[in-house]
């Protein structure tokens, strides 16, 4: 939805049936709206009608809500609404790219028409928690491809990968970070962990195995832990700037 300061314009229908549905808002009342691409527009609900509502377009603010990391999270598919889960969680814990992989331990296996109707789910889920958390520039959600495909594929420069692994010998807390520009990816395995050829891959790829305490986590759990962690230790969390 293009958007411009002065401007009237209709909001979609989702995000109209939100703000008068749910969050009951009324003739008059201000709102945020953002078009994903950062920065917000402040605006007020200029007009309701059954079918429609319009708002105006009061201020542009150059609003920035966005981690100094820049984290891909490379996410095993997972059965049921955990994939769901896990997206959503991510955009708040403030992901920058989510990459779905097929393992060979994995349960869900996506292909053709499936795959991109799930993708373009994910996306609404993306875009429905960045309202949720304030977020304005929208997380990617790649394709999904097999595993081994995506780590045959080079490596961005200077990226600090990491992969979980229960038994392995290092705690994120014994690592030294990323380097200067903060890009981290982080592997997480599906229901069945990754299987030792997969592991193998991803090491040669670059990939470092940690663990995150003594305990086996579930894949809903661990890429989340594992993101709060990154982001406590080397992101904005550490910061005392989040709202709860």
């Amino acid at each position: 939805m293009p958007l411009a300061v002065g401007a009237r314009v209709d909001l979609p229908q989702r995000v109209a049936h939100h703000a008068v549905k749910v969050l009951r808002l009324r003739h008059g009342d201000g709102l945020t709206l953002f078009t994903g691409a950062g920065g917000e527009y402040s605006a007020r609900i200029a007009g309701i009608e059954p079918a429609r509502v319009s708002v105006e377009v009061l201020a542009w603010l150059a609003t920035e809500r966005e981690s100094a990391l820049s984290i891909t999270l490379v996410q095993a598919l997972q059965a049921g609404d955990r994939m769901d889960l896990t997206v959503q969680k991510a955009v708040e814990l403030g992901v920058d790219r989510i990459v779905p992989v097929i393992s060979r331990r994995g349960v869900v296996r996506l292909e053709d028409q499936r795959a991109l109707r799930r993708v373009e789910h994910w996306r609404g889920v993306v875009a429905a928690s960045c309202e949720q958390c304030g977020r304005n520039r929208l997380p990617e959600v790649a394709i999904p491809e097999s595993l081994e495909h995506w780590l045959a594929r080079a490596a961005e420069r200077g990226a600090l990968r990491l992969m979980l692994v229960p038994a392995a010998g290092h705690s994120l807390s014994m690592l030294p970070g990323p380097i200067a520009d903060g890009r981290v990816e982080l592997l997480i395995g599906a229901e069945g962990g990754l299987a030792p050829e997969e592991m193998q891959m991803a090491a040669l790829a670059g990939f470092l195995s940690v663990r995150l305490g003594p305990r086996v986590l579930r894949t809903e759990t661990a890429g989340l832990a594992a993101l709060a962690a990154i982001q406590f230790l080397w992101g904005d969390l550490k910061e005392g700037t989040t709202d709860v």
